[in-house]
């Protein structure tokens, strides 16, 4: 696996790739991988023939009070797991490069209603920075394919309409979140927990599992369900941002007549924030 620092070296070896008649998958992430980050890239690399992964903790999304400056950078680590992942190539940029011309008068792109409420609400500017960075990225590898959690799943749906709705030529693919043996799903800001928070945090999706078990019993009161999911959180020990009972496409507030659902949380322990989804369709069979 090749490590490179410029567009001008990223754009030369994907030139070559294709040169070669290969197939090219991406995987962008901000680094301090975990086995999660590590099945986006083994799914890219079932699909192409060349997979390019980024590591750019990326300025432009994150708020005033932030984790910006204490975000993990383990580089030599995240390019060890993406060796044995199976990338091939590693696009490890500098904010300079990325932002050339600085980033206040840096062009946005802005992805309306789908970037709004949910994790749009609690962190403004957020989405901006993400449709931006991602579109930054698409523009200098040009991949066939790319491959995003759906952990973060109002993520993956604002990137999904962005290439649509700018007609990029990306085939975007959802990977199902990577949890620990205890439901815990897999996040960098995991690490920042105490062993006491730790031992709370499965209660997270515990809660998600529950309501969902309770929908597909037929209980659509949301709004029951979303207090008693809330109150469960709170005698965790958890202080909730959202719990929302939506529409898996649309994003909007779910309705008694609708089939698929995602269930999307996001809560501190402590300090942190945490999220989470579940994803259901009541017209799956069992």
């Amino acid at each position: 696996m090749n490590t490179v620092k410029t567009v001008r070296e990223l754009r030369a070896a994907v030139a070559r790739a294709r040169s070669e008649g290969k197939r090219i998958g991406f995987v962008p992430t901000m680094g301090n991988l975990h086995s999660g980050h590590a099945a986006l890239v083994a799914k890219a690399a079932q699909r192409v023939d060349f997979v390019v992964a980024s590591i750019f903790v990326n300025p432009l999304q994150f708020g005033a009070g932030e984790d910006l400056d204490k975000y993990p950078r383990t580089l030599a680590a995240d390019q060890e797991k993406l060796l044995e992942a199976g990338c091939h190539l590693l696009f490890a940029p500098s904010v300079e490069e990325m932002y050339p011309e600085g980033m206040a008068g840096q062009t946005r792109v802005c992805v309306p209603q789908l970037s709004e409420g949910l994790c749009g609400a609690s962190r403004p500017g957020h989405f901006e920075g993400v449709a931006t960075v991602v579109s930054k990225l698409f523009n200098m590898v040009q991949p066939d394919l790319a491959v995003f959690g759906q952990k973060d799943f109002q993520q993956l749906a604002v990137i999904r309409a962005l290439v649509r709705d700018l007609n990029m030529p990306i085939q975007i693919i959802g990977e199902p979140t990577v949890r620990a043996p205890d439901g815990l799903a897999l996040s960098s800001r995991n690490g920042y927990l105490n062993d006491e928070q730790r031992a709370c945090a499965p209660a997270l999706y515990r809660t998600l599992t529950q309501m969902a078990d309770a929908i597909k019993v037929g209980k659509h009161d949301f709004p029951a369900l979303i207090a008693q999911g809330q109150q469960q959180l709170i005698e965790a020990g958890f202080r909730p941002d959202y719990l929302e009972v939506r529409h898996a496409i649309t994003l909007r507030p779910a309705t008694e007549q609708d089939r698929d659902l995602v269930i999307l949380v996001a809560a501190f322990l402590g300090a942190t924030r945490l999220i989470d989804n579940l994803h259901l369709n009541l017209d799956d069979k069992p």
